[in-house]
């Protein structure tokens, strides 16, 4: 049978397994992929292994590429194209298996830092630009020359910005050209400190400026067809940036303008939504979509205390890259997080493929937390680390006297009214102490007398009872419901016979079945 969640067996027996092949033309090689740069990195660092990480799409020009280097530098070189989690992710875990000494990431990248410390070096591409085609498409967008202006791009498009800034900045004054946050070699300090970085790109601001004020031109993308999944860098800047300010994307192939305003208050608008759907679930899958970004232990735990506290059940995944036949096995979760890094959350899911909801940690943070969002905090944070204690924009959750706590909160997708913390105790004097619990023969594996033992709410907040810490057996009660509850050992109850053949065969042909 074929369906969302499965396919069938003859295309795993039908597929074709090869290589794929040459994708750049030999001529080419070297510019594309800076081999002449990547050359000097293996050289002053002095390594004799170097991981060459790849994404999947351009597998074909590994070989060559790996034989190159080795020829010009004399050093092992290792291709890494295998990665469990995102491919723009630096895969530490593989260099260091592999015993490298530094590592090469060519492709797009997400930049975020990794959890251990390890040379690398970006190659990010050089795609073509057409400068004359984007000048004339930045003037018909923005007319008013003294607007500020954020040039944006996407990470194979950077090395043309200056280039075109060049040709704006006759006419344009005040006009901020973006660059990737490439890591700073190790043992360097950083030479620029006023430089905000946000986004993946550093943004030279001038003393008293703030990025809220600029409005933003984004080079990138494709022109000919307008795909509503967009990339998740577009979406992360999308959603980032403030709301007031104008946002268009130009093609840099044909120079093609579009104004990203409204696609903007569409992701926006889905967000909204699943922070909805987040409020209302009573279980919560968290799915470990990355293991080489930095602080991502503390992330996951900074999760699980936020459900806890928000009186939801937890369940902590690690299934690699998230795909709707794996989360199908999880019915009684009510919605999934991943926690991954920002391009990893924002990937573009095809639409209704899922069983259930895929959110980012913001969305789940703004749905358990009802001290979020703080005034003046940018609309939406892509990044779990921002939400981290240290980080300017963590906000910490309300003590537990606070009114937040009591705040009528109605579902906007059932009209219900939600119910307060399960360890928020009655304020009616006139209510019973006593609470109907279902009978249920089934056992939880972490009850209620381990919640009371969370770190986060024992120092957050003592004053409460372990009484008041009883959540609702959410996943039992789900299986009590089920008209199929498994298989029943009934031990002892069935009569002692000996052993027969069983059924030969596989599973998708036994013999005794014959043929259809």
């Amino acid at each position: 049978m074929e369906s969302t969640f499965s396919s069938p067996a003859e295309v795993a027996l039908q597929r074709e397994a090869g290589a794929a092949g040459l994708l750049t033309p030999l001529a080419d090689l070297d510019r594309v992929y800076e081999l002449e740069r990547v050359v000097g990195f293996v050289r002053d660092l002095g390594c004799q292994r170097v991981a060459l990480q790849f994404p999947d799409r351009l597998l074909g020009d590994a070989g060559v590429v790996a034989a190159r280097l080795e020829e010009s530098t004399k050093s092992k070189m290792f291709i890494l194209g295998d990665t469990a989690y995102g491919s723009c992710c630096v895969d530490v875990l593989g260099a260091e298996q592999a015993g490298a000494q530094a590592l090469v990431h060519f492709g797009p990248a997400c930049l975020s830092p990794p959890a251990r410390p390890l040379p690398t070096a970006f190659v990010l591409g050089q795609r073509s630009v057409v400068l004359e085609l984007c000048a004339r498409a930045f003037e018909a967008q923005n007319p008013d020359p003294t607007a500020p202006v954020v040039l944006l791009s996407e990470p194979a498009c950077a090395h043309a910005l200056e280039a075109l800034a060049t040709l704006l900045r006759p006419r344009y004054l005040d006009l901020l050209v973006s660059s990737p946050a490439l890591p700073l070699p190790v043992g360097s300090l950083n030479p620029e400190p006023e430089f905000l970085e946000r986004f993946g790109r550093r943004f030279p601001l001038a003393p008293g400026r703030c990025l809220e004020e600029y409005g933003a031109f984004y080079v990138g993308g494709s022109g000919a067809s307008p795909d509503p999944d967009l990339d998740p860098d577009l979406s992360r800047l999308l959603l980032g940036w403030a709301p007031g300010r104008p946002f268009s994307s130009c093609c840099p192939d044909t120079g093609r303008t579009q104004d990203e305003g409204a696609r903007a208050g569409r992701l926006r608008a889905r967000r909204r939504y699943l922070i909805e759907r987040a409020r209302d679930a009573r279980v919560v899958g968290l799915l470990v979509g990355t293991l080489g970004v930095a602080r991502h232990r503390e992330a996951l735990a900074h999760l699980r205390n936020l459900t806890q506290v928000a009186g939801k059940r937890s369940y902590v995944l690690a299934l690699g890259r998230p795909t709707p036949p794996k989360l199908a096995n999880f019915p009684e979760v009510d919605v999934f997080v991943l926690l991954a890094c920002p391009l990893g959350a924002l990937a573009p899911w095809p639409s209704g493929s899922f069983f259930r909801p895929v959110l980012a940690p913001c969305e789940l943070e703004a749905a358990c937390n009802p001290a979020w969002p703080p005034p003046g905090l940018a609309p939406y944070l892509t990044h779990y680390a921002d939400l981290l204690p240290g980080s300017p924009f963590h906000v910490p959750l309300p003590p537990p006297e606070s009114e937040l706590w009591d705040t009528p909160d109605v579902s906007l997708i059932t009209g219900e009214l939600r119910p307060p913390p399960s360890w928020k105790p009655s304020n009616d004097s006139g209510c019973s102490a006593l609470t109907l619990r279902p009978q249920l023969e089934l056992a939880e594996s972490s009850p209620a007398g381990e919640c009371a033992k969370s770190p986060l709410l024992s120092e957050l907040f003592p004053q409460i009872l372990p009484t008041h810490l009883q959540f609702p057996p959410f996943a039992a009660s789900f299986l009590s419901s089920r008209s199929w509850q498994g298989l029943q050992p009934q031990l002892g109850q069935t009569p002692v016979k000996g052993a027969v053949s069983g059924r030969r065969g596989i599973a998708i042909a036994y013999e005794d079945e014959g043929s259809s």
